[in-house]
């Protein structure tokens, strides 16, 4: 059974539930009344809005599980980073400090929110959604394994899974710059411009990165890339690719040493300096949902995905994978400091631009061998 057949058995009951609440009770009005309430009974429990309910509740599940697990990556870095500190981190507030992150957002959900006079309303409040919806929907494309995926009637998966998610992704620093621009405050300025201009440096390695892969398997889809990877995982022939990815993933989710658009030292808190309460707390909660969403595409697109031991299960592996990948990001939290403006965009067009183009050679060499 997938999450289709367990999400559909669900909106199914729910709409059994509607239907009967329509037709039964409110049936028993007189007309024209009560046939209006029947109409709406026998429209529930159509096909088309059953299955439509049935992936809105498939996004959710796979939402819900992504956010639990963000909860858990945010643990895991506060306690690594305070032993790289030599700190405890975490400790009070439940065991071993796991509940710390539940009573941090409790703090900012009860903090008021305050809007500065002189922002640009609109782009004020407009931007968090941008920020944070984005991201949502980023979410909703991978696939924790063949049958933990968003899918149709059909079993199939979003067209063009993988592009989809990269145009998601490129969305954020455009809500960044509107943010960092509608606070009116010089620093948010600053952050804004820093993300846009750290954009144009990265982003082409990404994507050439992304394009060896695609040269390999021939498919934009999440599902066809893991398969392709049953003899082998693509970060080992092109381990140069897996090194620019994640360090152009790094600098796509804003992470030190690429945090220049927040830059805290330097720029109070960056872009988000005129945001808070539970708005700044979402900001936040997203940078890490981000977070999880890089490592997870790094793990499909060249850790072989949920391929894995049988006896272990296929979500259980490629959440191992995803976790390993979040390590390496913890760890070059801990070992290194945050660079330049400068030096951002040097190593973009200096080092990761023509390690990328190398990557994507090793790729056509390997196609055209014909070895994968």
């Amino acid at each position: 059974m997938n999450l289709w057949d367990v999400s559909y058995a669900i909106s199914k009951f729910l709409m059994d539930i509607v239907n009967f609440i329509f037709s039964g009770i409110l049936g028993l009005i007189p007309d024209p009344v009560g046939s209006f309430f029947e109409g709406i009974g026998s429209w529930s429990v159509s096909a088309g809005v059953v299955n439509f309910i049935t992936m809105l509740l498939e996004a959710l599940i796979i939402i819900i599980v992504a956010l639990l697990n963000v909860i858990i990556l945010i643990w895991i870095e506060r306690k690594i980073l305070a032993r790289i500190m030599d700190s405890r981190g975490p400790f009070y507030v439940g065991p071993i400090g796991f509940f710390q992150n539940i009573a941090d957002g409790a703090k900012l959900f009860v903090k008021q929110i305050i809007i500065p006079r002189k922002v640009d309303k609109f782009g004020y409040q407009i931007a968090p959604l941008i920020f944070v919806g984005s991201s949502f929907l980023i979410l909703s494309v991978i696939p924790l394994s063949p049958g933990f995926a968003v899918t149709d009637s059909n079993g199939l998966t979003i067209p063009g899974g993988i592009l989809f998610a990269f145009a998601v992704f490129a969305i954020a620093p455009f809500s960044i710059l509107v943010a960092g621009w509608s606070e009116n405050n010089k620093y948010t300025l600053i952050g804004g411009m820093r993300s846009a201009a750290q954009m144009m440096s990265y982003e082409i390695p990404m994507l050439l990165t992304v394009a060896s892969v695609f040269l390999l398997v021939g498919s934009f889809e999440f599902s066809d890339v893991v398969s392709a990877q049953q003899n082998i995982w693509f970060g080992i022939p092109l381990f140069l690719g897996l090194i620019v990815f994640i360090a152009c993933m790094i600098a796509e989710v804003e992470r030190i040493p690429f945090d220049l658009p927040e830059a805290e030292a330097e720029l109070v808190e960056g872009w988000t300096t005129e945001y808070c309460g539970m708005r700044f707390g979402f900001f936040m909660f997203t940078e890490y949902m981000r977070g999880y969403a890089g490592c997870g595409i790094a793990t499909l697109l060249f850790l072989g995905g949920w391929l894995g031991p049988d006896f272990i299960p296929d979500e259980i592996w490629f959440l191992i994978k995803a976790y390993i990948v979040f390590l390496v990001f913890i760890f070059i939290r801990g070992a290194l400091p945050r660079i330049r403006t400068d030096q951002i965009l040097d190593l973009g067009w200096k080092r990761l631009l023509p390690l990328a183009v190398l990557n994507l050679l090793i790729a056509v060499a390997i196609k055209a061998a014909g070895w994968i």
